[in-house]
């Protein structure tokens, strides 16, 4: 007799016991179920679209393999989203701070409020935000539990804050008890501020501490040098760690490259998960806007050719190139005209970097041998000395001077460079980066010779 969808699953889990690791079995297996069993198709429900692109990304094959001798015959595991489970309750929020402290369903305009569209689904992941996006996803789906707290950072626009409210619909999509609290640092700085001057100290602590469930707080590097803010958010987070309450903090530095934050802070940042988010390749900024236009039901439609000329000029941050899309297509309404290359270069003229008028393709980029060969002839020493494991003065400056040329003029992300010196990670490629750029706002001489050898790599 055959088994039942549900039947076989489960054994193929127990089976999968043996390949892979019971925290990945726990996130993204565990919170799966049988739909059914369909012409050598085993089809498993999964709670919503991150988790179907991860587990057929991740898993599928190997699930698919140890399907075959559970059911007597080749079969394919495919994940599709869960139908009972894609809406979404109303979320819960806290009222603003000079009220009483209650749950309330009415976002009221002094809290920040929660964006709609921050969704897991609406999460374009690629290269260079894999790590912090699945971390984000563990942490939604075991909160408390798995990667707490969970410490995000990158440059701006990126899409920080897009995973940590991610995290929070997730959350409360599962649990609509939920209470979310969700603030800058700034804000943070400025209630205690206020609480002080007001004396209702005992209220913050009351709202801060006991009311939480889950708690999100952007740009925490604005605590640095705050002393007395430092000391409240210490305890906050110990009172809320203790409680098994979910820690969500974004940043635009990891927590030992924030020079101003107290060494007991930056170690309990420290004591979950700390990922990073990296600038987009080609690919991945093309998928991002391709998604936007998806998102965003456009009436008129972006031809291929365009989405990849506007993804090759223009390289900042996810939000730029979204917003390329919108000052285009408001380009073409207000001109009468298709969407073109022509047009997309007359109307993004400012995004286009200098000497890419777009007339001819992008200028190739050097490599990071060549930068290695640049840098290494220039400051009188050997590339393979720069990739080599050695600390000492005469290799660290070179070296970190390649980093950063690397980091400035190449599509690589943080985890790639650090490979190609001798397998560093991606904090000391942060921290190589920011210490060249403080030398030349500082140094002249050393930043002109910098400046010379970026032009030598541009002149290839």
């Amino acid at each position: 007799m055959q088994l039942s969808a549900k039947d076989a699953w489960k054994r193929i889990l127990d089976d999968a016991h043996r390949e892979l690791s019971d925290h990945t079995i726990r996130t993204w297996l565990e919170p799966t179920e049988a739909i059914g069993l369909d012409e050598g198709r085993l089809i498993i429900g999964a709670p919503d679209q991150f988790a179907v692109e991860w587990n057929e990304t991740k898993h599928a094959t190997l699930l698919s393999r140890l399907a075959e001798p559970v059911l007597g015959q080749p079969t394919s595991v495919v994940f599709r989203v869960n139908e009972d489970r894609q809406k979404r309750p109303q979320m819960d929020f806290f009222v603003a701070p000079s009220v009483p402290a209650v749950v309330t369903t009415q976002i009221n305009p002094s809290t920040q409020p929660l964006n709609e569209r921050y969704t897991f689904d609406t999460f374009v992941i690629g290269k260079s935000n894999e790590l912090a996006a699945a971390a984000a996803h563990a942490a939604a789906e075991s909160p408390g539990k798995t990667y707490n707290p969970l410490f995000i950072y990158g440059a701006t626009g990126l899409g920080k804050t897009h995973l940590m409210q991610a995290i929070a619909h997730t959350v409360c999509e599962h649990h609509p008890d939920t209470r979310v609290l969700y603030v800058g640092a700034e804000q943070f700085i400025n209630e205690v501020i206020e609480s002080i001057h007001s004396r209702t100290m005992p209220e913050f602590r009351r709202r801060y501490r006991t009311d939480v469930d889950l708690f999100l707080v952007d740009d925490v590097h604005f605590l640095e040098g705050k002393e007395m803010t430092q000391e409240e958010f210490f305890h906050t987070f110990n009172a809320l760690y203790e409680g098994n309450k979910q820690i969500v903090l974004t940043s635009d530095r990891p927590p030992k490259e924030l020079p101003g934050l107290e060494a007991r802070l930056v170690s309990r940042f420290e004591w979950g998960m700390v990922a990073d988010i990296g600038q987009p390749d080609l690919e991945h900024r093309i998928a991002i806007l391709r998604k936007k236009q998806e998102q965003d039901h456009l009436e008129l439609t972006i031809p291929d050719d365009v989405l990849r000329f506007i993804a090759e000029h223009v390289r900042s941050n996810v939000r730029e190139l979204e917003g390329c899309i919108i000052k285009l297509l408001l380009f073409a309404s207000l001109k009468h005209k298709e969407v073109s290359i022509e047009l997309a270069r007359e109307a993004l003229s400012d995004k286009i970097r200098p000497g890419e008028d777009g007339l001819a393709a992008p200028k190739a980029l050097p490599s990071i041998n060549k930068v290695q060969e640049v840098v290494a002839r220039r400051w009188g020493v050997t590339p393979e000395g720069l990739r080599s494991k050695a600390r000492i003065k005469t290799l660290t400056v070179p070296r970190q001077i390649a980093m950063y040329l690397a980091r400035e003029l190449l599509e690589m992300q943080l985890v790639e460079i650090g490979q190609a010196f001798g397998g560093r990670d991606h904090s000391t490629v942060i921290h190589s980066v920011d210490k060249v750029s403080r030398q030349m706002s500082r140094d002249r001489s050393f930043r002109e010779r910098v400046e010379h050898a970026r032009q030598e790599l541009c002149a290839e």
